[in-house]
């Protein structure tokens, strides 16, 4: 499988960097209090250091804003998923609980204010790609049971010509989901070098340490940017 990254997107956004980690032989369970507190503290500590006034100028999450807006992208409109999960928390509202994957994934994208996904192997069958949309894209909301169109000319996260996630790191959709018998992953971070990149390679490292820690897993991590707009797994 191919993962790549078009270059119209390393032109208007130089300094982005994308993470890949494949685990596989994961063993998920349901949120134990443990994961769970790993998640409070997160969000704890999110709200310590940022008021819900502040948040869209802080530099963390002013840099995703750019980028999207290089894109094209309407920021207000299709926000960022780890703007948008850090708002509700600094607003004072705690995230679901929805398993033990999904919920440490969140911690981390917390902790460090990095995009982060992960998309469930079994649902994948066409390498996976950042670009832009093209006529035949679909697209699959969570909670469908159809899939919509997706226009041409939208940057996305896809497999083949399913659509992963929605205005590049707006919506995720319901092939890929993480559910407790998924046992294979790709963590997809998007992260930049520069001021950001030591908070980028942190999740990395964090991610990579939970799936075999607390998963079980085996994992293999890439890292693509500019000089190296594509990897093979």
């Amino acid at each position: 499988m191919i993962y790549s990254v078009a270059p119209y997107i390393f032109d208007k956004n130089p300094d982005m960097c994308f993470g890949i980690i494949i685990g596989k032989g994961l063993k998920n369970s349901q949120t134990t209090e443990a994961d769970s507190r790993v998640l409070r503290e997160s969000e704890v500590a999110l709200r310590s250091r940022i008021q819900v006034e502040n948040l869209k100028t802080t530099p963390a999450i002013a840099a995703y804003r750019e980028a999207l807006k290089n894109v094209g992208i309407n920021c207000n409109k299709y926000m960022n998923s780890v703007e948008a999960m850090s708002r509700r928390v600094v607003k004072g509202d705690d995230l679901p609980r929805i398993n033990a994957l999904v919920d440490l994934c969140n911690a981390v994208a917390l902790k460090y204010v990095v995009s982060l996904g992960a998309h469930d192997l079994r649902d994948i069958h066409g390498d996976l790609g950042i670009r832009l949309s093209v006529e035949g894209d679909q697209f699959l909301p969570i909670g469908a049971e159809d899939y919509e169109r997706v226009p041409p000319d939208e940057v996305v996260f896809t497999s083949g010509n399913i659509v992963q996630t929605r205005q590049w790191l707006w919506r995720q959709g319901k092939l890929g989901m993480i559910h407790l018998d998924t046992s294979e992953v790709v963590f997809h971070l998007v992260g930049f070098k520069g001021d950001y990149f030591e908070a980028f390679n942190a999740a990395m490292d964090d991610i990579e340490k939970m799936a075999q820690e607390r998963f079980g897993a085996t994992t293999q991590r890439f890292v693509v940017d500019c000089n190296t707009p594509s990897v093979a797994f």
